[in-house]
């Protein structure tokens, strides 16, 4: 077995070995501090950072110190009013002096106070979940492209020429190879029709007649030679598709409230709501909550009310559906928001209702929404039982109808939060996206 030894240097005055255990030490105080607040919290506020207080008691590093009640010891005190060489002084009383709190209060336990940030309250959130490194990776959404300018290339097509980064490329090679201009190919010309147009002209001018026509020769024949545009100059206007950023969306939770939904199931049903909402908030920058409860009857509630106000009565899911349909088509139309769905219920639904739940899923809503989830919160007791296996309630069946025929829909079974993660995995899974009908 492999021993690992820790050489790094310890921080001024600290142990590191002391710290890494101090930090052990309150790591679970932590932990259920934080799923305490997270059952308090607004889901939209779970991310945020967090102050976690922690009694002092236990939070100083060990030290080794002289008894009081023995051995001799020689002090050295500064001179006073008070006391002369030779007087006796009396020995403070245990637990009399150096407390917080002042004399006569006796012992004082402050709070030691972390101040956890943002990514420190999400470790310790997903610890519970037992979430793999996949947390990291994308949501899986449907994206659309943009082709934007990205630079110029050498190669494309004639509709994409760039003219004006073509021609400066054009003009810096004809400076470089010396090409004739047009303004000194007419200057010769004008000059050797001058000197041609005299009749009787001297042995010098036919000497610079001569010289004239050969250097027009020459720059003609270089003027030929060199391109006015090569084909090594011409640019094309280079463009890549982009993902266009979705900048809205809409998560809508429904959660069954009846007297068997108990305070173990809803904060189950709050675990699963907050995982996706961090997932969801990690790629757009408005996200709209939308929180329908329902008994026999549904209607559109804050967050408050949804999982701390207690009603009571039967159970009929399909007014929660109706509900949501109602919502989407009065604020969130499907063309403008990204609209996504996490449901939570115990399984219970009256007699024949199941039938009209999945009708209006197959029907109506899995053509607006990204993505769908469903959770079925069950005993852990019955884990064992119902966790693989199709049979249960008649809602768990109706909705595996929908399950086997929608692809942006899927459902589990909890009974732990480390249940919670299997919902996930198409939500994460690198595939194309699913294409929704509208």
């Amino acid at each position: 077995m492999p021993n690992f030894i820790d050489r790094r240097l310890n921080p001024k005055d600290r142990s590191l070995g002391n710290r890494q255990r101090f930090l052990k030490r309150v790591h679970e105080e932590l932990k259920r501090t934080i799923r305490d607040q997270v059952k308090s919290d607004r889901i939209i506020d779970v991310d945020a950072a967090h102050g976690v207080p922690i009694p002092k008691r236990g939070a100083d590093e060990p030290s080794f110190q002289h008894s009081r009640g023995s051995g001799e010891r020689h002090y050295v005190l500064p001179g006073n009013e008070t006391f002369s060489p030779g007087d006796r002084l009396r020995k403070p009383e245990s637990g009399g002096g150096g407390g917080v709190g002042g004399p006569g209060r006796g012992e004082n336990t402050d709070d030691f106070l972390f101040v956890l940030s943002r990514e420190e309250v999400l470790d310790l959130f997903f610890e519970d979940l037992e979430l793999p490194d996949m947390v990291k990776l994308n949501l899986r959404e449907t994206v659309s492209y943009k082709s934007h300018r990205v630079g110029f290339s050498t190669v494309g097509t004639p509709s994409n020429i760039n003219v004006g980064r073509t021609m400066r490329n054009s003009f810096g090679r004809r400076m470089a190879l010396r090409r004739p201009s047009e303004r000194e190919l007419q200057a010769l010309a004008d000059e050797i029709a001058a000197l041609e147009r005299e009749e009787q002209p001297p042995p010098q001018q036919r000497h610079r007649l001569w010289h004239l026509r050969e250097e027009l020769e020459v720059l003609e024949r270089r003027r030929r030679r060199i391109a006015y545009v090569d084909p090594v100059d011409v640019r094309f206007n280079r463009f890549e598709r982009q993902p266009l950023p979705n900048a809205s969306a809409v998560m809508f939770c429904l959660m069954d409230v009846s007297a068997s939904m108990g305070e173990r199931e809803k904060d189950l049903a709050k675990r699963f709501f907050v995982l996706l909402h961090l997932f969801l908030k990690r790629r757009y920058e408005r996200i709209d909550i939308v929180f329908i409860r329902h008994t026999d009857e549904a209607r559109e509630v804050d967050e408050e009310t949804f999982f701390f106000s207690k009603q009571s009565g039967g159970t009929v899911v399909s007014t929660a559906l109706e509900e949501m349909l109602r919502v989407i088509e009065e604020r969130y139309p499907s063309n403008l928001w990204n609209i996504y769905a996490a449901q939570a219920s115990d399984g219970d639904n009256a007699n024949g209702d199941s039938e009209r739940c999945a009708e209006l899923l197959r029907e109506s809503l899995m053509r607006l929404c990204q993505y769908y989830a469903y959770v079925e919160i069950i005993d852990e007791r019955e884990s064992g039982i119902f966790g693989s296996t199709d049979n249960g309630t008649s809602l768990w069946r109706a909705y595996r109808t929908v399950d086997s025929a929608v692809p942006n829909f899927q459902m589990t079974r909890v009974a732990m939060p480390a249940d919670i993660y299997p919902v996930f995995r198409k939500l994460f899974a690198r595939h194309q996206p699913v294409q929704l009908r509208r």
